[in-house]
């Protein structure tokens, strides 16, 4: 096992990789920008790293700071937590030529997989249902309408590069097909640097269903059920259940949702913990859409509902270990909901709202958990995403979960900024939400009304 870990991350994602080495034995090291000296994981690791100024381009993605910082402080393995470096081929190359172990794929996974073209192609050849589309790239606007035509609009533009919403453009006609892919192109090369785009048929109100899975780097893999993550806002997430309440999940479909998972990971020879993306239509039919190489946002309530730490297992895997965890020994147990909680004004169009939390007030009680690195007298910063908490809740059942969620979400108060806890309130009363029947459509649905 590693002596001593340096995480390259920040906010609650960095505190919750901290508890977990700690449990572990292992020494911690926190890097932080200019802007975030009094944050929380600068504070509770064993050391801590300034590595540039407030711009994430200058701190939290500065590859070149971030090494230094390991070989300063005498740091064996990087944990990139999520979204920054944590997808980043490049730099977990950089991190093996330094002789640095990376808590995560092999670089050549994460580049596959990346390439949103290619690992769709991967996952077709090894059996895995992809939706109808483009074979690799469409390199130009005739091209896009031609495939439009064959295959049926409505039709969705997406950048290979993509993450985050982004780069994506949906067309309902073929009059639209071309507008569409340069729109789609100008905003992938503007985020990701890279023009490459790619088609497939649009769903229409699908789900979004996620498989964790987890594979070690002796070619071992298991799967640990599903989240549903089908409410979201512009292709981002604000809550998340395990199991899903979908009416045509059932146990068989869940066990083939899980093997397709399994097929995924041995085609990319991947290994540590990941995530298949996959859309599930009325019919109960699902396809591939991506898989996410790094641990999820939402990953606690896989953990509340297996009893599976995942975190330890990124870290037990990357140390070389074999997995102990056997398919078999996998069971779902109760219901898991969590709630994005963020500095953000729903009324104004969702605007971030970063600025100093006056007093704060965390709900507690059995089966509740927050993973959060905010305290009163703390500053949001404006430079960073706008999450400030994950609530999570655990019970026996999906309807003693969602009672208890209204109940954690009420006494959750944080005074200073504007936070989405009314409107998430809202969201858990809406009657689509109670009885289970939502698709990716429904919080556009719910804002409407």
């Amino acid at each position: 096992m590693f002596n001593k870990v340096l995480i390259a991350n920040r906010g609650e994602i960095a505190v919750r990789i901290i508890r977990a080495c700690r449990e572990l034995g292992i020494r911690t090291v926190a890097v932080c920008s200019t802007a975030d000296k009094a944050a929380l994981h600068a504070q509770i690791a064993d050391e801590c790293v300034c590595i540039g100024p407030a711009a994430s381009r200058d701190s939290y993605l500065n590859m070149p700071a971030i090494l230094a910082a390991c070989e300063q402080t005498g740091a064996d393995a990087i944990h990139p937590g999520f979204g920054f470096l944590s997808e980043n081929a490049h730099f977990a190359r950089l991190c093996g030529v330094c002789g640095i172990k990376f808590i995560g794929p092999s670089p050549a996974a994460i580049e596959l997989l990346g390439d949103k073209a290619r690992a769709k192609s991967t996952m077709k050849a090894a059996g895995v249902p992809v939706v109808p589309g483009s074979e690799g790239t469409v390199d130009t606007p005739a091209q896009a309408r031609q495939l439009a035509q064959e295959i049926g609009c409505p039709v969705m533009v997406k950048a290979s590069a993509g993450g985050g919403g982004r780069g994506i453009r949906i067309a309902y006609t073929l009059d639209q097909v071309e507008g569409a892919f340069t729109a789609a192109r100008q905003e992938a090369l503007a985020c990701f640097g890279s023009g490459d785009i790619y088609m497939e048929k649009f769903l229409v109100n699908p789900r979004h269903i996620e498989i964790q899975i987890l594979g070690d780097q002796q070619g071992n893999a298991i799967h640990l059920g599903e989240r549903d993550c089908s409410v979201q806002r512009r292709n981002q997430k604000m809550i998340e259940e395990c199991p899903s309440p979908a009416p045509m999940m059932t146990r068989e479909l869940r066990e083939k949702m899980g093997q397709a998972a399994i097929k995924a990971v041995k085609a990319a020879g991947y290994y540590n913990a990941g995530t298949i993306e996959f859309l599930l239509d009325e019919q109960g039919e699902f396809y591939f859409m991506e898989m996410n190489t790094r641990i999820q946002v939402e990953h606690p309530i896989t953990e509340l509902v297996t009893g599976v730490d995942i975190v330890k297992q990124q870290l037990y895997i990357a140390a070389g270990e074999e997995l102990k965890l056997k398919q078999e020994e996998i069971h779902m147990n109760g219901h898991a909901i969590e709630c994005r909680i963020n500095a953000e004004n729903p009324a104004l169009g969702f605007r971030p709202c970063p600025g100093k939390i006056t007093s704060l007030y965390m709900p507690g009680g059995p089966g509740v958990r927050i993973d959060s690195a905010v305290y009163g007298g703390y500053t949001i910063p404006p430079y960073y995403d706008s999450m400030i908490a994950k609530l999570i809740v655990y019970a026996p059942t999906r309807r003693e979960a969602i009672m208890k969620m209204r109940w954690a979400l009420a006494e959750f108060i944080v005074d200073g900024v504007d936070t989405n806890i009314d409107f998430q309130i809202s969201l858990l009363h809406a009657p689509q939400f109670e009885q289970g029947e939502y698709d990716i459509g429904f919080l556009d649905r719910f804002n409407r009304e």
